[in-house]
């Protein structure tokens, strides 16, 4: 029977119920390892597990939307059933969770001033395809069909945001129950934000990490009956490029949680599982400067990031054993790991040299962004003459995110986002020399004032203050490298790709690929998008799933955008993210 949101509390199967569930997302976490996590959710004590549903990558483009591989939703969802666990469904359509754009679709930004998370026409147009998209996959796993989901978020912290619309949440609300929700809605917002984030006749929930009480009862103040719950009871935290790995002392955090569940209220632990943010799916933050968020999200969770049990699973484990029951069942062992060795990269080739068979390139006036490209993810390369022969200025209006500028295809310099870079001086060795600029996309905003984020070269570029025209503008998706064609060489200064193969007799196990004498680039394995590395870290090592390998003969392929001091990376046990502060 579908969940009862009654004055006194949850009631479910017309008894009160109480949900202890952990986030765990689908979509970053290998799909043959979802029944593995799923399994480790159970024998934590958890009765409910939560997902949020990217957008973005189920629909990459208008009109398209896949629920195949690692998005099938509805096996997740029927994986969860078999395990006994209800779901909590976060479908947005604004996620946040430190990914891509907030989980909203890059095409939307090709509208010249749409307003995202408002009641702009485009936005909820484009809204109300993709839910009629995904409902029908969903609507036989909810609760009223007999299924696991139990209840619905409606957007994601909309108090956050700033939102003052609750007009906007109505439409929402209005399209999830059109497309077949029949199961309890609730919104999340944190303890500040509660007032303007909610709807009316829609249970509001809390999220916070610490000083439950006082968050609760906010909470009460807002929502004076009904039920308690607390959406996101953070244990760790997420980590950005240059900065330091987080983490929580367990006993802090597992205190935290004593006292939260001694309230009586309902949990929803963020995070069970963190897992991966696989190919180019990392969010970033931008309060002011631009900060990328790294591939791993481990986020100091119960499960680290190749899911094996941590101290912080056995005492909230502890924990939760004193307000409901938890499995007699042990505790399952880390999972082995391969420690394979050294790989060397034999092959190369050039990015610059082999431009033409990654992405057309489209001639325009100016720089076009790459959603004007119909682009999401990957890189930009943009071409165009020089004018002028001797000392160069060049001058870009806004570079997102990184820039690296090459004339006659040597580097010149490099321009970040991060730094507030715009400005670069070089010199030109005659007239009409190429210039070309290979445009990194680190990752969309995802929270705050600034998710209209736009990719590639914003605004007028200049040559010693007169503006540059006749541009080519590339997309390089980087989606498939089957394109490129290898051949044996010296390591090639960057941006280049650099391929090896390794021979593995037995059967595949997890393992991390670490990158010692990298700069700066992505890696795959056998054609799976493992991520982004940089030396300046935290991150050191770049989590592969068992899934991903194969016995006898694998693939390892390494771009790397400057230079490497070696030829050769390391496939071992251990997982490096960084040294945490002290």
């Amino acid at each position: 029977m579908p969940l009862e949101i009654a004055d006194d509390g949850f009631r479910l199967d017309e008894r009160p119920f109480r949900i202890i569930s952990g986030g765990l997302h689908y979509f970053r976490t290998h799909p043959e390892q979802w029944a593995d996590r799923l399994r480790k959710a159970r024998l934590l004590g958890l009765n409910t597990v939560e997902t949020y549903v990217p957008w973005n990558l189920h629909a990459r483009r208008p009109g398209e939307f896949r629920a195949d591989g690692g998005l099938d939703l509805p096996r997740f969802l029927a994986l969860a059933a078999a395990e006994g666990l209800h779901v909590l469904l976060r479908p947005g359509p604004y996620i946040c969770a430190e990914w891509e754009g907030g989980g909203l679709p890059s095409w939307l930004l090709a509208e010249p001033g749409i307003e995202l998370r408002s009641r702009d026409p485009r936005f909820l147009a484009a809204v109300d395809g993709y839910l009629a998209a995904l409902l029908p996959l969903v609507k036989p796993y909810l609760a009223g069909h007999g299924g696991p989901v139990i209840a619905v978020q409606l957007e994601n912290e909309y108090g956050a945001h700033g939102g003052d619309d609750p007009a906007y949440l109505a439409e929402l609300a209005g399209l999830l129950r059109r497309h077949g929700v029949d199961v309890p809605l609730f919104t999340c917002d944190q303890p500040g934000d509660l007032a303007r984030g909610g709807l009316d006749g829609v249970l509001r929930t809390v999220n916070l990490g610490s000083r439950a009480e006082a968050g609760l009862a906010e909470l009460r103040r807002q929502q004076p009956t009904g039920p308690l719950m607390c959406s996101e009871f953070w244990i760790g935290w997420f980590d950005r490029w240059g900065g330091v790995h987080t983490s929580r002392p367990v006993a802090e955090a597992a205190g935290e949680l004593d006292r939260l569940l001694a309230t009586g209220a309902s949990v929803n632990i963020y995070l069970l599982h963190g897992g991966t943010n696989f190919g180019f799916t990392n969010g970033a933050n931008d309060k002011g400067s631009y900060r990328p968020t790294v591939t791993s999200y481990d986020y100091d969770a119960l499960l680290d990031e190749a899911g094996d049990p941590t101290p912080k699973y056995l005492a909230f484990r502890e924990v939760i054993a004193r307000y409901a029951p938890v499995p007699a069942e042990p505790v399952p062992a880390a999972a082995p790991k391969l420690s394979f060795g050294a790989v060397e990269l034999t092959d190369c080739a050039g990015l610059l040299e082999q431009q033409e068979v990654l992405g057309e390139a489209v001639v325009s006036h100016r720089p076009l962004t790459m959603e004007e490209l119909g682009q999401d993810f990957g890189f930009l390369l943009y071409e165009a003459g020089l004018p002028i022969a001797g000392p160069v200025l060049l001058r870009i209006g806004e570079v997102r995110d990184r820039a690296q500028v090459f004339v006659d295809g040597q580097p010149v310099g490099v321009l970040e986002r991060e730094l507030h870079e715009r400005v670069l001086a070089f010199g030109s060795p005659r007239i009409g020399a190429r210039l070309s600029v290979l445009l990194e996309n680190q990752g969309r905003v995802n929270y705050g004032p600034a998710l209209a984020d736009r990719k590639g070269l914003l605004g007028p570029v200049t040559v010693n203050g007169v503006e540059l025209a006749d541009w080519s503008s590339r997309p390089l998706p980087l989606d498939s490298l089957a394109p490129l064609t290898f051949a044996p060489a010296e390591p090639l200064v960057g941006p280049a790709f650099h391929r090896g193969t390794f021979e593995l007799a037995g059967p595949a196990a997890d393992c991390h690929l670490a990158l010692d004498g990298w700069t700066k680039g992505h890696a795959w394995i056998n054609g799976f998008p493992l991520g982004r590395y940089w030396s300046r870290g935290p991150q050191a090592t770049l989590y592969v799933p068992a899934p991903v390998l194969r016995p006898g003969r694998n693939e390892v392929t390494v771009l790397e955008l400057h230079a490497a001091g070696t030829r050769e990376v390391w496939l071992g046990d251990r997982a490096v993210l960084g040294p945490t502060e002290e």
